[in-house]
Protein backbone atom coordinates (compact mmCIF):
# COMPACT_ATOMS: atom_id res chain seq x y z
CA UNK A 1 0.00 0.00 0.00
CA UNK A 2 1.00 3.62 -0.49
CA UNK A 3 0.75 5.14 2.99
CA UNK A 4 1.73 8.40 4.66
CA UNK A 5 2.35 8.65 8.40
CA UNK A 6 1.39 11.74 10.41
CA UNK A 7 2.69 11.97 13.97
CA UNK A 8 1.60 14.72 16.38
CA UNK A 9 4.67 15.62 18.42
CA UNK A 10 2.44 17.56 20.85
CA UNK A 11 0.30 14.52 21.62
CA UNK A 12 0.70 12.59 24.87
CA UNK A 13 3.47 9.99 24.66
CA UNK A 14 5.13 11.72 21.72
CA UNK A 15 6.01 14.71 23.92
CA UNK A 16 8.70 12.59 25.59
CA UNK A 17 9.66 10.52 22.54
CA UNK A 18 12.71 10.94 20.31
CA UNK A 19 10.62 11.84 17.27
CA UNK A 20 13.39 11.69 14.63
CA UNK A 21 14.17 8.16 15.84
CA UNK A 22 10.49 7.24 15.85
CA UNK A 23 9.99 8.63 12.36
CA UNK A 24 12.93 6.56 11.11
CA UNK A 25 11.66 3.39 12.83
CA UNK A 26 8.16 3.87 11.37
CA UNK A 27 9.50 4.17 7.84
CA UNK A 28 11.67 1.08 8.31
CA UNK A 29 8.81 -1.01 9.73
CA UNK A 30 6.39 -0.25 6.92
CA UNK A 31 8.92 -0.44 4.12
CA UNK A 32 10.22 -3.80 5.39
CA UNK A 33 6.61 -5.04 5.23
CA UNK A 34 6.43 -4.02 1.56
CA UNK A 35 4.63 -0.69 1.79
CA UNK A 36 5.52 2.59 0.13
CA UNK A 37 5.66 4.71 3.27
CA UNK A 38 6.79 8.18 4.31
CA UNK A 39 6.48 9.53 7.86
CA UNK A 40 6.24 13.21 8.81
CA UNK A 41 6.18 14.80 12.28
CA UNK A 42 3.88 17.77 12.78
CA UNK A 43 2.78 20.07 15.57
CA UNK A 44 -0.78 19.79 16.83
CA UNK A 45 -1.86 22.84 14.82
CA UNK A 46 -0.34 21.56 11.58
CA UNK A 47 -1.34 17.92 11.53
CA UNK A 48 -5.04 18.08 10.58
CA UNK A 49 -4.58 20.37 7.55
CA UNK A 50 -1.67 18.16 6.45
CA UNK A 51 -3.81 15.00 6.66
CA UNK A 52 -6.62 16.71 4.75
CA UNK A 53 -4.26 17.66 1.93
CA UNK A 54 -2.79 14.18 1.72
CA UNK A 55 -6.19 12.45 1.74
CA UNK A 56 -7.23 14.31 -1.40
CA UNK A 57 -4.33 12.87 -3.37
CA UNK A 58 -5.19 10.09 -5.80
CA UNK A 59 -1.92 8.20 -5.29
CA UNK A 60 -2.28 7.06 -1.66
CA UNK A 61 -4.23 4.19 -0.12
CA UNK A 62 -4.27 5.39 3.46
CA UNK A 63 -2.84 7.42 6.31
CA UNK A 64 -1.26 6.34 9.58
CA UNK A 65 -2.05 8.82 12.37
CA UNK A 66 -0.27 9.02 15.70
CA UNK A 67 -1.44 11.22 18.57
CA UNK A 68 -4.16 11.63 21.16
CA UNK A 69 -7.85 10.84 20.80
CA UNK A 70 -8.50 14.24 19.16
CA UNK A 71 -5.92 13.61 16.44
CA UNK A 72 -7.22 10.08 15.84
CA UNK A 73 -10.84 11.27 15.67
CA UNK A 74 -9.90 13.91 13.08
CA UNK A 75 -7.90 11.36 11.09
CA UNK A 76 -10.83 8.92 11.09
CA UNK A 77 -13.15 11.63 9.80
CA UNK A 78 -10.72 12.47 7.00
CA UNK A 79 -10.18 8.82 6.06
CA UNK A 80 -13.94 8.13 6.04
CA UNK A 81 -14.79 11.14 3.89
CA UNK A 82 -12.08 10.26 1.37
CA UNK A 83 -12.55 6.49 1.33
CA UNK A 84 -8.99 5.65 2.38
CA UNK A 85 -7.64 3.38 5.12
CA UNK A 86 -6.57 4.55 8.58
CA UNK A 87 -3.83 3.17 10.79
CA UNK A 88 -3.90 4.24 14.45
CA UNK A 89 -0.80 4.76 16.60
CA UNK A 90 -2.06 5.35 20.19
CA UNK A 91 -0.07 8.18 21.74
CA UNK A 92 -2.79 9.81 23.85
CA UNK A 93 -4.16 9.51 27.37
CA UNK A 94 -7.10 7.13 26.86
CA UNK A 95 -6.54 5.78 23.32
CA UNK A 96 -10.14 4.57 23.20
CA UNK A 97 -10.40 3.87 19.46
CA UNK A 98 -7.09 2.00 19.47
CA UNK A 99 -8.35 -0.16 22.34
CA UNK A 100 -11.48 -1.00 20.34
CA UNK A 101 -9.31 -1.94 17.36
CA UNK A 102 -7.01 -3.96 19.68
CA UNK A 103 -3.93 -2.06 18.56
CA UNK A 104 -1.05 -2.40 21.06
CA UNK A 105 -0.86 0.63 23.32
CA UNK A 106 2.95 0.66 23.08
CA UNK A 107 3.73 3.10 20.25
CA UNK A 108 6.72 1.05 19.05
CA UNK A 109 4.85 -2.27 19.02
CA UNK A 110 1.94 -0.61 17.21
CA UNK A 111 4.18 0.13 14.21
CA UNK A 112 5.03 -3.54 13.64
CA UNK A 113 1.41 -4.66 14.08
CA UNK A 114 0.06 -2.08 11.64
CA UNK A 115 2.83 -2.61 9.09
CA UNK A 116 2.13 -6.35 8.92
CA UNK A 117 -1.63 -5.94 9.36
CA UNK A 118 -4.66 -6.04 7.09
CA UNK A 119 -7.49 -3.71 6.15
CA UNK A 120 -10.83 -4.24 7.90
CA UNK A 121 -14.11 -2.35 7.64
CA UNK A 122 -15.63 -1.00 10.86
CA UNK A 123 -18.53 1.25 11.81
CA UNK A 124 -18.41 5.02 12.23
CA UNK A 125 -21.17 7.33 13.50
CA UNK A 126 -22.20 10.92 12.83
CA UNK A 127 -24.16 13.63 14.66
CA UNK A 128 -25.81 16.13 12.34
CA UNK A 129 -23.35 14.99 9.69
CA UNK A 130 -20.22 15.38 11.84
CA UNK A 131 -18.48 11.99 12.21
CA UNK A 132 -17.32 10.51 15.49
CA UNK A 133 -15.61 7.24 16.38
CA UNK A 134 -16.28 7.07 20.13
CA UNK A 135 -19.26 8.97 21.51
CA UNK A 136 -21.56 11.96 21.54
CA UNK A 137 -22.63 13.03 25.03
CA UNK A 138 -24.46 15.77 26.90
CA UNK A 139 -25.05 16.44 30.58
CA UNK A 140 -22.65 14.93 33.11
CA UNK A 141 -19.81 14.26 30.69
CA UNK A 142 -20.03 17.66 29.01
CA UNK A 143 -20.00 19.43 32.36
CA UNK A 144 -16.99 17.40 33.49
CA UNK A 145 -15.04 18.27 30.32
CA UNK A 146 -15.94 21.96 30.77
CA UNK A 147 -14.70 21.86 34.36
CA UNK A 148 -11.53 20.01 33.32
CA UNK A 149 -10.77 22.53 30.59
CA UNK A 150 -10.83 25.27 33.22
CA UNK A 151 -7.73 23.71 34.82
CA UNK A 152 -4.28 24.10 33.30
CA UNK A 153 -2.19 20.98 32.68
CA UNK A 154 0.81 20.16 30.50
CA UNK A 155 1.22 16.42 30.87
CA UNK A 156 -0.74 13.21 30.76
CA UNK A 157 -0.60 12.98 34.56
CA UNK A 158 -1.75 16.58 34.80
CA UNK A 159 -4.72 15.82 32.57
CA UNK A 160 -5.67 12.86 34.75
CA UNK A 161 -5.48 15.06 37.88
CA UNK A 162 -7.61 17.74 36.21
CA UNK A 163 -10.15 15.10 35.16
CA UNK A 164 -10.34 13.80 38.73
CA UNK A 165 -10.98 17.30 40.11
CA UNK A 166 -13.61 17.91 37.42
CA UNK A 167 -15.35 14.62 38.19
CA UNK A 168 -15.60 15.55 41.87
CA UNK A 169 -17.04 18.92 40.88
CA UNK A 170 -19.74 17.27 38.76
CA UNK A 171 -20.66 14.84 41.55
CA UNK A 172 -21.59 17.76 43.80
CA UNK A 173 -23.23 19.79 41.02
CA UNK A 174 -24.94 17.40 38.58
CA UNK A 175 -26.95 18.85 35.66
CA UNK A 176 -30.62 18.14 34.96
CA UNK A 177 -32.43 18.91 31.70
CA UNK A 178 -35.26 17.82 29.41
CA UNK A 179 -34.86 15.83 26.20
CA UNK A 180 -37.20 14.34 23.65
CA UNK A 181 -35.81 11.31 21.89
CA UNK A 182 -36.78 8.88 19.18
CA UNK A 183 -34.87 5.60 19.04
CA UNK A 184 -35.57 1.90 18.46
CA UNK A 185 -39.28 2.53 17.98
CA UNK A 186 -39.57 4.56 21.20
CA UNK A 187 -40.52 8.21 21.41
CA UNK A 188 -40.35 9.87 24.83
CA UNK A 189 -39.83 13.10 26.67
CA UNK A 190 -38.00 12.85 29.98
CA UNK A 191 -35.74 14.66 32.40
CA UNK A 192 -32.20 13.35 32.56
CA UNK A 193 -28.77 14.13 33.97
CA UNK A 194 -26.84 12.50 31.13
CA UNK A 195 -27.12 11.30 27.55
CA UNK A 196 -24.52 9.30 25.67
CA UNK A 197 -24.64 7.83 22.18
CA UNK A 198 -21.68 5.62 21.30
CA UNK A 199 -20.31 4.20 18.08
CA UNK A 200 -21.29 0.60 18.91
CA UNK A 201 -22.33 -0.31 22.48
CA UNK A 202 -19.82 0.07 25.28
CA UNK A 203 -18.13 -3.07 26.50
CA UNK A 204 -17.80 -4.05 30.14
CA UNK A 205 -14.75 -1.92 30.86
CA UNK A 206 -14.02 1.07 33.06
CA UNK A 207 -13.03 3.38 30.18
CA UNK A 208 -16.32 2.88 28.31
CA UNK A 209 -15.11 1.90 24.86
CA UNK A 210 -16.66 -0.54 22.40
CA UNK A 211 -15.33 -4.10 22.41
CA UNK A 212 -16.65 -4.58 18.88
CA UNK A 213 -16.88 -1.97 16.11
CA UNK A 214 -18.84 -4.07 13.63
CA UNK A 215 -22.16 -4.66 15.40
CA UNK A 216 -24.15 -2.25 13.21
CA UNK A 217 -25.67 -0.64 16.32
CA UNK A 218 -25.31 2.51 18.37
CA UNK A 219 -25.23 2.45 22.13
CA UNK A 220 -27.85 4.87 23.51
CA UNK A 221 -27.66 5.62 27.23
CA UNK A 222 -29.65 8.02 29.40
CA UNK A 223 -29.38 8.59 33.14
CA UNK A 224 -32.32 9.75 35.26
CA UNK A 225 -32.02 13.04 37.20
CA UNK A 226 -29.32 12.36 39.78
CA UNK A 227 -28.38 13.76 43.15
CA UNK A 228 -24.73 13.67 44.30
CA UNK A 229 -25.08 10.18 45.79
CA UNK A 230 -26.62 8.91 42.56
CA UNK A 231 -23.77 10.37 40.50
CA UNK A 232 -21.26 8.71 42.82
CA UNK A 233 -23.01 5.34 42.41
CA UNK A 234 -22.99 5.77 38.64
CA UNK A 235 -19.27 6.58 38.74
CA UNK A 236 -18.58 3.42 40.74
CA UNK A 237 -20.59 1.31 38.27
CA UNK A 238 -18.63 2.90 35.40
CA UNK A 239 -15.34 1.98 37.06
CA UNK A 240 -16.66 -1.58 37.48
CA UNK A 241 -17.72 -1.75 33.84
CA UNK A 242 -21.29 -2.35 35.02
CA UNK A 243 -23.17 0.69 33.72
CA UNK A 244 -25.99 -1.51 32.43
CA UNK A 245 -26.68 -2.70 35.96
CA UNK A 246 -27.29 0.82 37.29
CA UNK A 247 -31.00 1.27 38.03
CA UNK A 248 -30.96 4.90 36.83
CA UNK A 249 -29.57 4.08 33.37
CA UNK A 250 -31.64 3.19 30.30
CA UNK A 251 -29.83 1.36 27.48
CA UNK A 252 -30.97 0.92 23.87
CA UNK A 253 -29.15 -0.33 20.76
CA UNK A 254 -30.67 1.51 17.77
CA UNK A 255 -29.18 2.35 14.38
CA UNK A 256 -30.39 5.97 14.63
CA UNK A 257 -31.19 8.39 17.46
CA UNK A 258 -33.01 11.70 17.12
CA UNK A 259 -32.72 14.16 20.02
CA UNK A 260 -34.60 17.39 20.69
CA UNK A 261 -33.81 19.70 23.59
CA UNK A 262 -36.97 21.81 24.14
CA UNK A 263 -35.45 24.06 26.81
CA UNK A 264 -31.92 24.40 25.53
CA UNK A 265 -29.93 26.77 27.68
CA UNK A 266 -27.65 29.43 26.28
CA UNK A 267 -24.10 28.11 25.91
CA UNK A 268 -25.15 24.50 26.54
CA UNK A 269 -22.43 22.06 25.53
CA UNK A 270 -21.99 18.55 24.21
CA UNK A 271 -18.89 16.42 23.80
CA UNK A 272 -17.89 14.57 20.64
CA UNK A 273 -14.82 12.36 20.87
CA UNK A 274 -13.56 14.40 23.80
CA UNK A 275 -14.07 17.82 22.17
CA UNK A 276 -16.39 20.31 23.88
CA UNK A 277 -18.82 21.80 21.34
CA UNK A 278 -22.01 23.91 21.37
CA UNK A 279 -25.11 21.73 21.80
CA UNK A 280 -27.69 22.14 19.05
CA UNK A 281 -31.42 22.04 19.75
CA UNK A 282 -31.95 19.10 17.39
CA UNK A 283 -29.39 16.34 16.91
CA UNK A 284 -29.73 13.41 14.50
CA UNK A 285 -27.25 10.61 15.13
CA UNK A 286 -26.67 7.83 12.61
CA UNK A 287 -24.46 4.78 12.37
CA UNK A 288 -22.61 4.12 9.11
CA UNK A 289 -21.95 0.36 9.21
CA UNK A 290 -18.66 -0.83 7.77
CA UNK A 291 -17.84 2.49 6.10
CA UNK A 292 -14.47 3.16 7.78
CA UNK A 293 -11.40 1.27 6.54
CA UNK A 294 -8.83 0.58 9.25
CA UNK A 295 -5.55 -1.26 9.61
CA UNK A 296 -5.76 -4.06 12.18
CA UNK A 297 -3.58 -6.95 13.28
CA UNK A 298 -3.21 -9.66 10.65
CA UNK A 299 -5.98 -12.22 11.12
CA UNK A 300 -7.98 -10.15 13.61
CA UNK A 301 -10.94 -9.64 11.28
CA UNK A 302 -11.29 -13.40 10.83
CA UNK A 303 -11.24 -13.92 14.61
CA UNK A 304 -14.32 -11.80 15.12
CA UNK A 305 -17.21 -14.21 15.40
CA UNK A 306 -19.78 -13.89 12.61
CA UNK A 307 -22.51 -13.37 15.19
CA UNK A 308 -20.81 -10.10 16.23
CA UNK A 309 -21.11 -8.70 12.70
CA UNK A 310 -24.84 -8.10 12.62
CA UNK A 311 -26.93 -6.11 10.24
CA UNK A 312 -27.94 -2.61 11.44
CA UNK A 313 -30.75 -2.62 13.97
CA UNK A 314 -34.26 -1.93 12.66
Amino acid sequence: MKLVGFFNRDGGTFKTTDMPAYEKRAEAAFREAGHDFDAIVFSGKEIIPAMERAAKRDDIDGIVAGGGDGTISAAASIAWKNGIALGVVPAGTMNLFARSLRVPLDIWQALDVLASGEVDNVDIASANGRPFIHQFSAGLHARMVRYRNAYSYRSRLGKIRASTKAALGVIFNPPEFEVEFEAAGMRERRRVSAISVSNNPFGENALLYADNLTSGELGFYTANPLKPLGVARLAVDMLRGKVRENADVMVLHPAEVHLHFPKLRFKANCVMDGELLPLQRDVSIRLHPGELKVLVKQGLAAQVDASERREPAA
